[in-house]
């Protein structure tokens, strides 16, 4: 007998949607390789005894006179800084009068140096400084502690991007005001395109404006690696100066990661070293060529080898991002790392944005909740489909698991749902799906014709389906429309995919198959 012109629409769409799934088997082995570095906003510390007792030592010897020198220091420096610094405007919109910065230059490099002795700082200079005119701008990486702005002081007192409120510390913000710092409003829309402007227009001032300093990483790491750097620096598409800073320590009291210790306890076990070692190499000059000023973020990428090859470092894609999902993750009660995706390079090849991926950690917390260790293995994923544990399904759990271990994380999650239940044509595909589901063809799909497919599907009999399908019928419980029926699955991609699986995968095998339909691979046909 000869097919039915559904048998055939049918059979040509399985065909193509298998060769799609091979394409995607190959880019999934592939591609979207897992970052060389786990988590690099995580600083571990395993002090020994000795380091202990040096530190209990510091505590009752070093930490109360220090204090005291801070103390004295700072009843001195405060009216010689109100003084030299009197009428600065907190936003300048022009360059300050040279004459201005020969006065409170020397002041600031004498208070400097008096900071350093009293804190046990021992810094080394290598290498030379460029000039205005040979480098309006100075990216310091890696970034990984408070005391990374004491580089502020051997780039010559430079502009900083400082946000506004910073400005109006005591003391401090009087200091940073020398060097006419960009300032940022968190409450201004327009303050990042500003800012950008301002360091285009400071940059390109042929020296009438201080050279800039920006740490272009944006965020603190444990210096294992170097994470993506921001764009801001490039952008203005001149030379700019790489600036390499280590801290080569025995006793690492400075690192200040996200999970670690907080500020003020660093601070304090620093001050009772004996000394801290702080390394400043000012590499040569990279001048951009004409197809890194025209992109900035490949000149950016290209600084970030030429600094993590010096450094013998690698590099990964995570940003400040990354970060904030670390943050997301812990109030969701998953553990922080969950939030390590490698931001940067799935936005850019899976077209994601912050709101999306922020959006799937929600969801990937539904299913996660349950799961010791914040991954999720085949049981949660099952519980979450309402589905029973099958070869179709594990098949399915197979596709997001990349690194083949039997579970789950965030970020294989993230990619899974992004490449491989977002397909080309997502509708055309639910509307096949609808089709095959819709047995008599009346335009609706029943529990039982619902429950008949799935059980075909995943080679389970007596399938139990009537809470999924509660989930997707919700005008007439009876019943689901194509309208309803599209609106769940393309609002839940997981399910988007289920509903297709056998045609996918060729995973299933047809127990009961709707007459009419043939399945490549069963041995079932009309007769």
């Amino acid at each position: 007998m000869k097919s039915s012109p559904r048998l055939i629409s049918v059979e040509r769409s399985q065909s193509s949607v298998n060769l799609r799934f091979q394409l995607l088997q190959a880019f999934r082995e592939h591609s979207m390789y897992p970052p060389p570095v786990e988590n690099p906003f995580l600083k571990k510390r395993n002090y020994s005894w000795w380091h202990w007792v040096s530190i209990g030592l510091g505590s009752v010897l070093l930490l109360p006179l220090r204090i005291l020198l801070l103390l004295l220091m700072t009843i001195i420096a405060w009216p010689l800084t109100l003084a030299v610094t009197a009428f600065y405007p907190k936003k300048q919109s022009q360059p300050l009068p040279r004459w201005r910065r020969r006065l409170t230059n020397p002041l600031v490099l004498v208070m400097s140096r008096s900071l350093f002795f009293i804190l046990g700082f021992l810094v080394k200079v290598k290498g030379e400084r460029a000039t205005p005119s040979e480098a309006p701008i100075f990216v310091v990486a890696p970034h990984s502690s408070f005391f990374d702005n004491f580089v502020w002081v051997f780039t010559g007192l430079p502009s900083i991007v400082l946000r506004m409120e910073t400005a109006s510390i005591p003391l401090f913000g009087r200091i940073v005001l020398i060097g006419q710092p960009l300032l940022v409003s968190r409450w201004d829309p327009d303050s990042r395109k500003n800012t950008i402007n301002e360091i285009k227009k400071r940059a390109t001032s042929s020296g009438e404006w201080p050279q800039i300093l920006i740490f272009p990483e944006a965020t603190c790491t444990n210096r294992t690696c170097l994470i993506t750097f921001k764009p801001g620096a490039f952008l203005p598409g001149v030379p700019v100066q790489p600036v390499l800073l280590q801290y080569p320590n025995e006793v690492d009291t400075v690192t200040w990661t996200w999970q670690g210790y907080s500020a003020p306890t660093l601070a304090l076990l620093t001050l009772t070293r004996l000394f801290t070692k702080m390394e400043l190499e000012f590499m040569p000059v990279y001048v951009p060529d004409n197809e890194e000023k025209k992109d900035p973020s490949l000149f950016a990428r290209r600084v970030r080898n030429v600094m993590a090859n010096a450094l013998q470092l690698p590099v990964t894609d995570h940003t400040f991002e990354d970060c904030r999902l670390m943050i997301s993750a812990g109030k969701l009660t998953l553990p922080m790392e969950t939030g390590l995706v490698a931001f940067t390079k799935i936005t850019q090849k899976m077209q994601l944005d912050w709101d999306t991926i922020r959006k799937h950690l929600i969801e990937y917390t539904l299913i996660a909740s349950s799961s010791k260790g914040g991954t999720i293995g085949i049981e949660e994923f099952a519980s979450y489909l309402m589905l029973p544990v099958s070869d179709s399904l594990k098949q399915l759990f197979g596709l997001f698991d990349r690194n083949h271990d039997g579970t789950i994380d965030f970020r294989e999650y993230v990619i899974g749902l992004s490449v491989l239940c977002n397909p080309a044509n997502p509708e055309e595909l639910v509307k096949l799906a609808f089709k095959l589901f819709d047995i008599d063809e009346d335009g609706y799909i029943t529990e039982e014709e619902f429950a008949r497919i799935l059980e075909a599907s995943f080679g389970v009999r007596n399938l139990e389906v009537s809470a999924l399908f509660q989930e997707i019928a919700k005008e007439n419980p009876k019943h689901v429309s194509y309208f309803e029926f599209k609106s769940f699955a393309l609002k839940h991609p997981q399910y988007a995919r289920l509903f297709s699986t056998f045609l996918e995968i060729q995973a299933s095998h047809v127990f009961s198959c709707p007459k009419g339909i043939k399945f490549t691979g069963s041995e079932e046909s009309e007769s």
